[in-house]
């Protein structure tokens, strides 16, 4: 019995499990992959937006400012990657002007601070590699980019810190309301709870009718990206934007926080919610689309290609609130600004959860996360001062990257810890760069094995890997 149970271990699931963890609660998150941002939040374009784009007066235009001014301060004290580095809508038309002005006033409606439209020409002097054919930008400073893995592991793990528990490998398979309790049947047996809430990202819709009578729409929005070696990293140093449409903010281009250069997503609405297939189409579209952007994208040095599923809710906002079933609560269709809301909607949800369950501050509570050392970040002088302290961050592992054992040991050892190599790679980003793994994934694998009591051979990529038993 748990007085609040979680659905969906992404950005917004670990965000509300680590709100909640701040009270005298039991609290689980459930998820059906082995590791927590292995939905929408694992492929995204990885940006805190300022806020300037969303129809004032809406959910995702309030969560959005709220989340984006709370996220240095949560970097700072959960030791997560986050830049703020500024953004720019490029407008290619005079007679498109206009757009800009709108976007800027919806910007000083939702209250975002330091938006201004600027010139072509001084568009160029701030990105010199923005096309010829920019006649005016808007200028958000606010904007800023992170790392989604990071981000969501902090939330995960400070909620776990502070006695959130979490199943993993375990899949809701129905929901039964029984009284004041809810019985949610998983593949891992029953689990009951007084409040349920549904972050099951592309999946919210199935969720929500093994409960509620009221129709709930999702529809997965397929973005296709081209993530470019460290070496194109510097052509930009701002997100540079297009002006949006309907369908989205269209084809970005934006250095990232450990320095590669991302394009993409594309937007194609599809009803296979686990089709995470790239396509030469698609790709061809960021190649062009990016180009009218930024000049001389050096597509020749694209080291992998990835797509991400958006939940995209049928009210055009956010979806967040109790539903017609008292103690079951939506937060469904959370696209874009999603990632960057999901610490403001972490804390809505604990408000709507205080509606129906007393909340009492729990005492001696865990604020602070320090995440794992990223050695190639460090100095010579703590390199070697770390190497003394432990000779397994002496061994290189991944040579693209220059990740260590110490560091995927860390990645493996820490709470709620890596059991595949793509928990290890989105810990440690050993295996994300210019060899995609093809060098350091047998050692890796080594070490998995040997740290989960497990054969070489049941190492897995991703999916259920078992944990070992005991707690060293």
């Amino acid at each position: 019995m748990y007085d609040v149970l979680i659905i969906g271990a992404g950005a917004v699931g670990c965000a509300a499990a680590m709100e909640l963890a701040k009270f005298r609660l039991s609290v689980c998150v459930v998820d059906k992959e082995s590791d927590v941002c292995e939905g929408t939040t694992k492929a995204n374009s990885a940006i805190a937006h300022a806020g300037f784009d969303a129809e004032p007066g809406t959910l995702k235009a309030k969560l959005n400012v709220r989340g984006s001014k709370m996220m240095p301060e949560l970097a700072e004290k959960l030791d997560f990657a986050y830049k703020q580095n500024g953004a720019m809508v490029l407008c290619f038309d005079e007679a498109d002007k206009p757009k800009l002005d709108i976007l800027k006033d919806r910007a000083v409606k939702n209250g975002v601070d330091k938006v201004s439209i600027i010139s072509g020409d001084e568009a160029r002097k701030i990105e010199p590699s923005l096309s010829d054919d920019v006649c005016a930008a808007l200028l958000a400073e606010t904007s800023a980019i992170i790392c989604p893995f990071e981000m969501t592991l902090a939330f995960a793990e400070n909620a776990y810190s502070n006695g959130t528990e979490f199943k993993l490998s375990t899949e809701v398979t129905g929901i039964d309301k029984q009284g004041d309790i809810f019985i949610v049947s998983t593949s891992g047996g029953n689990i009951e709870a007084k409040v349920v809430i549904n972050a099951a990202g592309v999946y919210a819709d199935k969720i929500h009718a093994m409960v509620c009578s009221s129709p709930l729409g999702i529809t997965a929005r397929r973005g296709e990206y081209l993530l470019m070696d460290k070496a194109a990293g510097n052509i930009v140093s701002h997100t540079v934007f297009q002006l949006p449409t309907k369908m989205g903010k269209g084809i970005l281009v934006t250095p990232t926080v450990h320095g590669n250069l991302l394009a993409g997503p594309t937007a194609e609405d599809i009803n296979d919610k686990e089709n995470l297939a790239t396509t030469k189409g698609g790709l061809d579209q960021i190649k062009a689309k990016g180009a009218l952007s930024v000049k001389n994208i050096p597509f020749g040095k694209v080291i992998t290609s990835f797509t991400g599923l958006r939940a995209v809710g049928d009210t055009g906002d956010f979806i967040i609130g109790h539903s017609d079933v008292k103690g079951f609560i939506d937060a469904a269709g959370i696209e874009s600004p999603g990632l960057t809301s999901a610490p403001a909607i972490g804390e809505y949800l604990r408000d709507l959860t205080g509606e129906l369950i007393a909340l009492e501050k729990k005492e001696n509570l865990i604020e602070t996360r320090k995440g794992i050392a990223h050695f190639a970040q460090l100095s010579a002088q703590q390199q070697n001062e770390l190497i003394k302290q432990n000779a397994s961050y002496g061994k290189i592992v991944c040579r693209c990257e220059t990740i260590t054992e110490g560091e995927i040991l860390d990645a493996i050892n820490r709470p709620l810890g890596a059991t595949t190599l793509d928990g290890v790679k989105r810990r440690t980003r050993a295996g994300m760069g210019r060899c995609q793994a093809g060098f350091c994934s047998p050692t890796t694998m080594a070490l998995i094995a040997d740290k989960l009591g497990i054969k070489i051979e049941d190492v897995r990529k991703n999916g259920i890997a078992d944990r070992r038993q005991d707690d060293e």
